[in-house]
């Protein structure tokens, strides 16, 4: 069973020469813009491993010469998979951990003694558990200090690395706002070891850990800036199209306190580590143009062709030789003879995405349409990580097929109830209380005992206290009606409403279980019972360990084991994939785009309202202040704005797709 299937899918076909050059030569033309050495990799995995075997070879060749090999290590996602391979090799090779010694990169403060949302217990839990490390030799900065003590107490630490001979090697990752460790933007390069005030991005980041933004510790005792560059090597790793921005900052930019990460462009044995979706914004991938002849082809032309609309001001149809010459696509100009059989070759490809028939139009030529004509009408399958993700990513869309007499499904992937605040569960509380005592006076002894325990347990509920199962089936329940009633609102009928409940899921943790056996198997029976000829399935790669993305795998993995068996209703159905709330897919990328009025803008907004436990007290909105619906309608007025700056029809509003073929 393939359960990792998301992460080989490649939307645009990067040439290896781009990220793998054959020579000196060519990688000094392909880097000229990045200023710290950077190797690009396929997959995550792949990257993490080549990190794994440089810090085993310097342990090994640190046991020879009798002496400790000294690392800063950091926690988060980032370094799991190097973690991981360095304990492989350990259980599988005999890598001894016995000379190592590690300092933590940072900690959480102030924070109880018994906390399980430490850094600390983080790297336990990844990595030092598992090998043969000397307990004395791992050294953490203490998050139960008394604040008057901590100036001082920084100072012996630094002291301490020093008492080492500094640190051999730090792993560390590249923060959402820049920063490594925690020296967030506005730090100094001499800065050391030191607390610091968290700002809200790295608060928001971190609160996946801490379940909710107000039980996350308000600062950090991190390494400084100094104390990291004084490292005789660091490595710098970014996994994911979401670290794709800050890469580029960090890589191509300038050295400034804004993007504290720049700072180790004066390291002189600093090293990023990314894999092809990190890379996405360096100049070599996305605008390989600007520095090396290009292997062309239409997604790689489209792509330049947008970039150059949006560079010049020009919609597509009014770009010139001239545009084409000044901007280094030239090339294109030699293939296709001039700007004009390039820009109605462009303009041709992006007016056939777009369709207001996202099943297919019955009894229509279809030669040029993103979806079939028949069958007619289909039976269609949203698939919906969370109970509001098929609103929220594409509610117009689901209304389109639903007026279009389409037989459609939505399967909630997830109960979601970790995602639900504890005051929903009072309000919930009170009205069965209420429900119990005006109807059935009090009688109902489960409902008062149960009532009464629930309340007292979350009134005693402390930071980091996980939720009892009851408290979680309560969550549960309140999503489960909030997504029947969006679904009755867009008329879908409730036997067409299928709560998958995916196993993995059901940890009431947010670090979720890995994907089963039992998960995919769960999906595999929906999809054989309603045969699709249209999957829509969540498209958000740029986390490799959110639920999004595990949902995906999970159903990914279904497809896989049903095309081994050479199931019939595959050969007639098509997958779709769509993006949520935080991103867009990229232009470039965008192979149906279905247009939405004013009005059924509106009635998507209402259909993410009916998710009321989801507006202003959900416990996961991440950085970005806007609700869902203004996020979502944001996106999705972007993506038609785009499309009227090129040249083309002009919506209210639009939400794209991409399409999956098996692999």
């Amino acid at each position: 069973m393939k359960t990792n299937l998301s992460s080989q899918i490649t939307l645009n076909r990067v040439s290896p020469r781009y990220y793998r050059p054959e020579n000196a030569f060519e990688r000094s033309v392909l880097t000229r813009l990045e200023k710290i050495p950077t190797d690009i990799y396929e997959s995550a995995e792949e990257g993490a491993n080549q990190i794994a075997l440089d810090i085993a070879q310097l342990i090994r060749d640190k046991q020879k010469a009798g002496r400790f090999c000294v690392l800063a290590l950091a926690g988060g996602n980032s370094p799991r998979n190097v973690y991981a391979a360095l304990i492989r090799m350990h259980k599988e090779e005999g890598l001894s951990f016995r000379n190592v010694v590690v300092f933590n990169l940072y900690e959480y403060y102030p924070l109880a003694p018994d906390a399980i949302n430490s850094n600390l217990n983080a790297l336990k839990e990844m990595l030092l558990d598992h090998v043969d490390i000397d307990r004395q030799n791992i050294f953490s900065p203490d998050s139960t200090i008394a604040k008057d003590t901590i100036f001082e107490y920084c100072r012996l630490y630094e002291q301490r690395i020093e008492s080492f001979g500094g640190v051999d090697a730090a792993i560390i990752g590249i923060g959402r706002v820049g920063n490594i460790g925690f020296n967030e933007p506005g730090s100094r390069m001499n800065s050391t070891t030191r607390l610091i005030l968290l700002d809200n991005d790295s608060r928001n980041e971190a609160s996946k850990m801490f379940g909710s933004i107000e039980s996350t510790p308000i600062s950090s005792i991190t390494m400084g800036v100094s104390t990291i560059l004084a490292a005789k090597k660091v490595y710098l790793m970014a996994w994911g199209e979401e670290k794709a921005k800050m890469v580029k900052e960090c890589v191509e930019g300038a050295v400034t306190d804004t993007i504290p990460a720049s700072y180790l462009q004066t390291h002189n044995n600093a090293h990023i580590v990314i894999d092809l979706s990190a890379a996405a914004n360096l100049t070599r991938i996305q605008r390989p143009w600007l520095v090396t002849s290009c292997e062309w082809n239409d997604k790689l032309i489209r792509s330049a062709i947008v970039w150059l609309c949006q560079l010049t001001g020009k919609p597509i149809l009014k770009l010139t030789n001239k545009d084409y010459n000044e901007n280094g696509l030239s090339e294109l100009l030699a293939l296709f003879g001039s700007a004009y059989n390039v820009n109605i070759k462009i303009f041709n490809d992006l007016q056939h995405t777009i369709t207001g028939w996202p099943g297919g139009k019955p009894n229509a030529d279809d030669t040029y349409r993103p979806e079939r004509a028949k069958p007619y009408p289909k039976r269609v399958v949203v698939f919906s990580p969370h109970p509001d993700d098929d609103v929220i990513s594409m509610g117009g869309t689901i209304r389109r097929l639903v007026e279009q007499k389409h037989d459609v499904h939505v399967a909630y992937e997830t109960s979601g109830n970790i995602a639900v605040g504890d005051e929903e569960v009072i309000r919930f509380l009170h009205f069965i209380n209420g429900f119990n005592q005006i109807f059935n006076n009090s009688e109902d002894q489960v409902i008062n005992d149960k009532y009464a325990e629930i309340r007292k347990y979350l009134k005693e509920k402390k930071d980091g206290d996980m939720d009892t199962r009851d408290i979680l089936t309560i969550k549960g329940l309140i999503r489960r009606g909030e997504a029947r009633t969006a679904c009755t609102y867009n008329n879908i009928p409730l036997d067409h409403c299928h709560f998958l409940d995916l196993p993995f899921y059901e940890t009431g943790k947010i670090q979720k279980n890995p994907i089963s056996e039992a998960d995919v198997e769960i999906v595999r029976n929906l999809l054989r019972e309603v045969k699709p000829h249209q999957i829509f399935v969540a498209g958000d790669l740029a986390d490799p360990h959110g639920t999004h993305r595990v949902c995906t795998d999970a159903v990914f993995a279904a497809i896989d084991l049903e095309k081994e068996e050479d199931a019939k209703w595959l050969k007639e159905c098509r997958i779709w994939m769509y993006r949520g709330a935080w991103a867009e897919w990229e232009i470039e990328n965008i192979e149906m785009a279905v247009p939405i009025s004013p009005e059924e803008l509106r009635a998507k907004r209402n259909s993410i309202l009916k998710h009321q436990s989801q507006m202003e007290s959900a416990p996961f909105l991440g950085n970005d202040e806007r609700l869902f619906w203004q996020r979502s309608e944001d996106r999705n007025r972007g993506t038609a704005a785009l499309y009227d700056s090129l040249g083309l029809a002009s919506y209210e509003a639009m939400e794209a797709f991409v399409e999956y073929i098996p692999l």
